[in-house]
């Protein structure tokens, strides 16, 4: 048993090295090509590198493992719908200072975020199967929400963001097929908000790996998978209402126009709470809408969701020799869509 246990991370990394490396077993034959050459040139190698544990072994058996350590350099877009809940205002001007009230009677409808960033992603792998990261980043996100009452209002935010994580990828594999299990929490600070938001994704991949006999080092990779987002919900802020509203001279007469159309309508409707919350919330604020006063500042929060967490993704990358990979990604299946690319450097260590 004890002789078992000990092999078992061994054969783990075997079958993942010729799953996500593409170098699977042969048959001998007379005349070898350079890929066969180059396997068993690897058995003679002596790996004298810290990471990953266990390179030795696995070098013994044949199998090739990449660099360790890299630097993966990532552009991505993505636009998402957005559930909105828990909806809560209030009020900042020079006589005036309105804290966050909830407001349960505000409607939504379909809400949606668009976003891109620029981050570099430090990595190492610990073990042939265990992948450790860091993620550092700056982009834009714009959020446009549409509100149906007590007004019919479309709202667009943009705001930079700066993004720092962490996280950690297993990859397994039998035969030709691999697959990989990778999670990663960050948080992101957009501008606009009081607090950094912590986002935690979950990609779930399923590949095969070609590799170029005659260019053994270089190689194309294949995979279709999913990708869960999950984010923390509570959002808190403030805007200008110019900010909040594009367009906001313009459209002050129409927003007090309808406010007060619906007010007229559904007032006597409302909970005496309700009453209390248009009395010493909406009205001073739509009285701010109609003074056009467009620096007053609206404190808002909310409890904020994708409308989606799962969507499916399709990638593939090339291998040019074991220090440079390029990548791309795209999301398509689902309510989420994104697109990623990606250029790789890695080195020994």
């Amino acid at each position: 048993m004890k002789k078992v246990t000990t092999l078992l991370p061994i054969i783990i990394a075997i079958f993942i090295l010729n799953s996500t490396n593409g170098y699977t077993q042969y048959s001998s034959k007379k005349v070898k090509s350079k890929h066969e050459k180059y396997t068993d040139s690897l058995k003679q190698v002596e790996y004298n590198y810290k990471f990953p544990i266990w390179g030795q072994k696995v070098y013994e058996k044949g199998f090739d493992i990449p660099y360790p350590a890299g630097i993966m350099a990532n552009y991505m877009w993505m636009e998402q719908g957005v559930d909105i809940t828990n909806m809560q205002l209030g009020l900042k001007t020079d006589n005036l200072d309105i804290p966050l009230t909830s407001v349960d009677f505000i409607q939504f409808g379909d809400n949606s975020n668009t976003s891109y960033t620029f981050n570099v992603r430090p990595d190492l792998w610990i073990f042939p199967f265990l992948n450790v990261y860091g993620i550092f980043g700056y982009g834009h996100t714009s959020t446009e929400v549409n509100l149906v009452a007590p007004i019919q209002l479309q709202s667009v935010v943009e705001q930079n963001i700066s993004t720092a994580g962490f996280g950690v990828m297993g990859a397994g594999g039998i035969g030709p097929v691999w697959f990989s299990v990778d999670a990663n929490f960050t948080w992101n600070k957009p501008e606009l908000l009081d607090e950094a938001t912590r986002v935690n994704v979950v990609g779930i991949r399923l590949g095969k790996t070609f590799t170029f006999k005659n260019k053994p080092e270089s190689n194309i990779a294949i995979w279709a998978g999913g990708m869960s987002i999950n984010m923390q919900t509570e959002t808190r802020g403030q805007i200008q209402l110019s900010e909040a509203i594009p367009g906001f001279e313009d459209k002050t007469d129409q927003i007090v126009t309808d406010y007060n159309d619906w007010h007229d309508a559904n007032y006597d409707d409302l909970t005496f709470i309700q009453k209390k919350v248009v009395d010493d919330v909406l009205d001073p604020i739509v009285g701010r809408i109609d003074a056009a006063d467009g620096s007053a500042i609206i404190r808002y929060g909310m409890d904020k969701q994708v409308a989606q967490k799962w969507n499916g993704l399709i990638g593939m990358q090339y291998q040019y020799n074991k220090r440079w990979m390029l990548r791309s990604e795209a999301g398509l299946i689902g309510d989420r869509k994104s697109f990623l690319l990606s250029l790789n450097y890695r080195f020994l260590m």
